[in-house]
């Protein structure tokens, strides 16, 4: 118990006892509040020298006298005092860490994979997305495949029906060709007894992977968010100024649900000197962005660009730093001093001096510490749309993507060729490019959602060698796709060969280099293992 807790009356115990988890330890956390009440608290919390159970006996339950038994809501305790402090914090002080003290969850439902991308490009903000690579887009809710019909197509009814067609064309081979992948890699997998549930996933997630490039960029999926009231406000200050009418609607809706349960944290949004005009600014950059590109540089050459990962920027002496860092904090001695030391070492001194800083990791999740972010990699990435979806989830990482176009053109995955379904792949794919034209011609802005997810979009990731373990460990796993498999791999390989980074690639002992097809059922396997264990 804290000294100020030691002034709680009996009776004030009782009245906070509903809204902590303990009236008397110094650890305990707060129930049956709103967010904006908790988030209040903490920011009186930082200025007052009361403890928090004594700041809201004296500041929150005092004045609106609501009391909850245990156990249930109290949805306006607190309310009207948190809102009056948002209001004078957030207007009139500017402080935005307030803001990161209460969060929401959200459900955007039937979002296009445009959509989806332009949701999840805060970094902030926790999303789980529906899979392509786990669910078959093979139904049709209400009679109609699940993809994204934009608004504006009414007004053009050809170029509508031309849509539905190409796209209603591109889900049906889809689901007519996934049946006939899942037999050929049944038949490839290692006959090694009877058939079984891990097997069986192994399979359908094969056929899945190998078929998910035929979906458009219009496939839509449901998407779970948990954010705090700052990143919610930087995610709808985004929106409203992104090129998609699908986004700018969206992100409208949004604010209208939010306002629901933590309408304290929104009230800038769409003030005209805050919110709009944030919004107005970033679209003003990004088309003068734009134009200066083609002004300096003109248009983009004709031929495709195959897939290719390379290495633009590292730092020389990047495992110098890595290993100065790592004796730093030990050493009482300047940086200075240690980078000095660290550059005098020999490749095998400092080798030896990261292999013991690195240990030995038992699994991928045991990462050294944050002495590997001492240096950094700049790559481009050239790769399919839907690896590209994959690894733009990592956000603790610096990413920009150009836009996506058909004109870095597709491969056709080898299990497509093998199985002897190339032609329906290639047949769909070069029907979504004519779509792709026809759209282009009158909304260039929303063409996007006719390119497939097997066509190559380019991209940066700039990340330091503690982020960059983390990524190519996790995206190299059997379980992965094997277009980001590859990325991934080839990233280990140009930060040892291309930069000279031995012993940091080294450190990334757990870059899997396995067979997909066995690998994956090996992964499927061991995973079905766990499960029967907890049983």
């Amino acid at each position: 118990m804290t000294a100020a807790d030691h002034e709680l009356s009996a009776e004030e115990r009782a009245r906070v006892a509903p809204y902590v988890t303990s009236v008397d330890g110094p650890v305990f956390a707060l129930t049956n509040l709103p967010e904006a009440t908790k988030g209040a608290l903490f920011a009186r919390y930082s200025r007052s020298p009361k403890s928090l159970r004594r700041l809201l006996v004296d500041e929150f339950l005092a004045r609106d006298h609501e009391v909850a038994a245990p156990g249930s809501s109290a949805d306006d305790v607190g309310a009207a005092r948190a809102t009056a402090l948002y209001g004078r914090v957030l207007a009139e002080y500017g402080d935005d860490s307030v803001a990161q003290l209460g969060a929401a969850h959200l459900a955007v439902e039937g979002a296009s994979n445009l959509l989806t991308k332009a949701i999840e490009w805060g970094r902030l903000a926790s999303y789980l997305e529906q899979s392509t690579r786990y669910i078959a887009f093979t139904d049709r809710p209400g009679g109609r495949f699940r993809y994204h019909r934009p608004a504006w197509l009414a007004a053009h009814p050809a170029l509508a029906r031309s849509y539905e067609d190409v796209l209603d064309g591109a889900f049906m081979t889809y689901a007519g060709l996934l049946p006939r992948l899942e037999a050929w890699i049944d038949r490839r997998l290692p006959a090694d007894g009877e058939p079984d549930a891990a097997r069986a996933r192994a399979v359908r997630a094969g056929a899945l992977d190998a078929l998910r490039g035929l979906l458009p960029a219009a496939t839509t999926a449901n998407v779970g968010i948990f954010a705090s009231g700052q990143a919610w406000e930087a995610m709808l200050v985004r929106l409203r100024a992104h090129p998609l009418q699908e986004a700018r609607e969206c992100g409208e809706r949004m604010l209208v649900e939010l306002r629901k349960v933590i309408p304290a944290f929104l009230t800038r949004v769409d003030r005209e000197d805050r919110g709009v005009a944030h919004s107005r600014y970033l679209a003003d950059v990004d088309r003068a962005a734009a134009l200066l590109a083609e002004g300096l540089l003109g248009d983009p050459p004709a031929s495709p660009d195959g897939p290719a990962v390379r290495l633009v920027d590292h730092d020389p002496d990047g495992e110098a730093r890595v290993v100065a860092h790592a004796l730093w904090p030990a050493s009482g001695r300047p940086l200075g001093e240690v980078r000095a030391a660290a550059e005098a070492m020999t490749p095998a001194e400092r080798a030896r001096v990261l292999a013991a800083c690195v240990g030995d990791r038992g699994d991928r999740r045991q990462r050294p510490g944050r002495a590997f972010e001492a240096t950094a990699y700049t790559f481009e990435v050239v790769a399919d749309y839907g690896a590209y979806r994959d690894l733009q989830r990592h956000r603790m990482l610096s990413l920009q993507a150009q836009p996506l176009t058909p004109g870095l053109g597709y491969d056709v995955p080898a299990e497509v060729a093998e199985a002897g379904a190339a032609s329906d792949y290639e047949a769909s794919q070069r029907a979504c490019v004519g779509l792709h034209d026809e759209l282009a011609a009158v909304r260039p802005e929303e063409a996007g959602y006719a390119v497939t997810l097997a066509h190559r979009i380019r991209f940066t990731m700039v990340m330091n060698a503690r982020e960059a373990m983390h990524v190519l460990e996790l995206r190299s796993q059997p379980q992965g796709h094997e277009s980001y498999r590859r990325v991934a791999r080839e990233m280990r390989r140009l930060i040892a060969e291309r930069a000279g980074h031995g012993a940091i690639a080294a450190a990334m002992s757990f870059v899997d280099e396995s067979d997909p097809v066995a690998g994956r059922l090996g992964a499927e396997r061991a995973a079905e293992a766990r499960r029967r264990a907890l049983h």
